[in-house]
């Protein structure tokens, strides 16, 4: 009987202690697996600042492209000033298509604000480095400036629709209140839109490499970096872009078609002259900030042109932004007085 209990006793003996050891195997197994889990957030999160490889990495070239953007950028804000100012001081241009104009150029200066000095700071340093938090609030302010900018010529197309076909009532439809709001859509749809973009952009891990074949950051190149599977996020800045481009576009296309329409039964020449002149402006415009924002967004990329995306934007980042004030002011006799009277 005693044996007996000394058998049973030392089986329990046995299960408590096997018993002990296996719950010490499972917290340890836990622990281990906590450590794995850590160990890989923080090799995925590892990226802490990106390099932007810029436009050339010769030290002479870098210099010489500083000297040619730094004048860019002064003549893209003053030019862009000009406008605002004339706009605000010179009573005959209080119309509703100067009054967008206006808009236009204060976001050509913010755009170009947002890029073009970083820009300037990598050339004089001869390195693009970028931290991670940088490199996603430029691309945000640069998107956002960009989606307004294809939002307001959309706006503007229609204005000069209404103008040309409808001009018994444009003053009504184009009234004050109206051209505020107007304004104030393009200035909130486009961030709202543009921080569902960047929302995607950051949440996906990023574990190297971080060098970024561009001059400035933007969705498609920072999101090539990305170690997860991205196409959820593709898909959706991908919905988003064709919203921002193609519908504005549209309503370009749209009224354009009524307005070529509309001047071709014009008797006129004096009046036809003047359509054409008001209008050609707007349409180098949208053909060059379209084009370039299309190929960039919109169209498959191609491997074999790596340098691709850099091509593409230098034509939105540099040479819209300087050309819009030129192309608005060269033939327009309005601009011209009003300038002849602030001198």
């Amino acid at each position: 009987m005693n044996i007996a209990k000394v058998i049973i006793n030392a089986n329990s003996s046995s299960d408590s202690v096997r018993h002990y050891f296996s719950t010490r195997v499972q917290i340890l197994s836990r622990f281990m697996n906590w450590q794995e889990a850590r160990i890989g957030a923080e090799n995925v999160t590892s990226v802490k600042e990106f390099i932007l490889l810029g436009l050339s990495s010769q030290r002479k070239i870098q210099l010489l492209l500083f000297v040619v953007i730094l004048i860019i950028y002064l003549l893209t804000v003053l030019g862009n000033l000009l406008i605002m100012i004339l706009v605000q001081i010179d009573v005959r241009l209080h119309t509703p298509m100067y009054y967008f104009l206006s808009h236009l150029a204060g976001i050509e200066m913010c755009y170009v604000t947002s890029t073009l000095p970083l820009m300037l700071s990598h050339l004089m340093a001869g390195n693009g480095a970028i931290s991670f938090a940088l490199c996603t609030i430029q691309t945000y302010i640069a998107l956002t400036m960009g989606s307004t900018e294809s939002l307001l010529l959309g706006v503007m197309a229609y204005d000069r629709y209404l103008a040309i076909c409808r001009p018994l009532i444009y003053a009504v439809i184009m009234g004050k209140g109206c051209q505020l709001q107007f304004a104030l859509a393009c200035w909130v749809i486009a961030p709202l839109l543009c921080a569902i973009c960047i929302t995607c952009l950051v949440c996906q891990s990023y574990c190297g490499p971080n060098q970024i074949n561009h001059f400035i950051c933007e969705v498609p190149v920072v999101l090539k970096l990305a170690c997860g599977d991205t196409q959820i996020a593709e898909d959706i800045i991908f919905g988003i872009g064709a919203f921002v481009l193609l519908l504005p576009l549209s309503v370009i296309l749209t009224s354009y078609g009524f307005i070529l329409y509309s001047v071709s039964h014009m008797k006129s020449n004096v009046g036809r002259r003047k359509a054409f002149s008001t209008c050609g402006s707007h349409l180098i415009v949208v053909s060059l900030f379209y084009g370039s924002a299309i190929l960039m967004y919109m169209i498959p990329k191609s491997d074999s042109s790596p340098d691709r995306d850099k091509q593409i934007a230098i034509f939105y980042v540099l040479i819209t932004p300087l050309f819009n004030p030129i192309i608005y002011t060269l033939r327009n006799k309005d601009i011209h007085r009003a300038a002849s009277k602030m001198l």
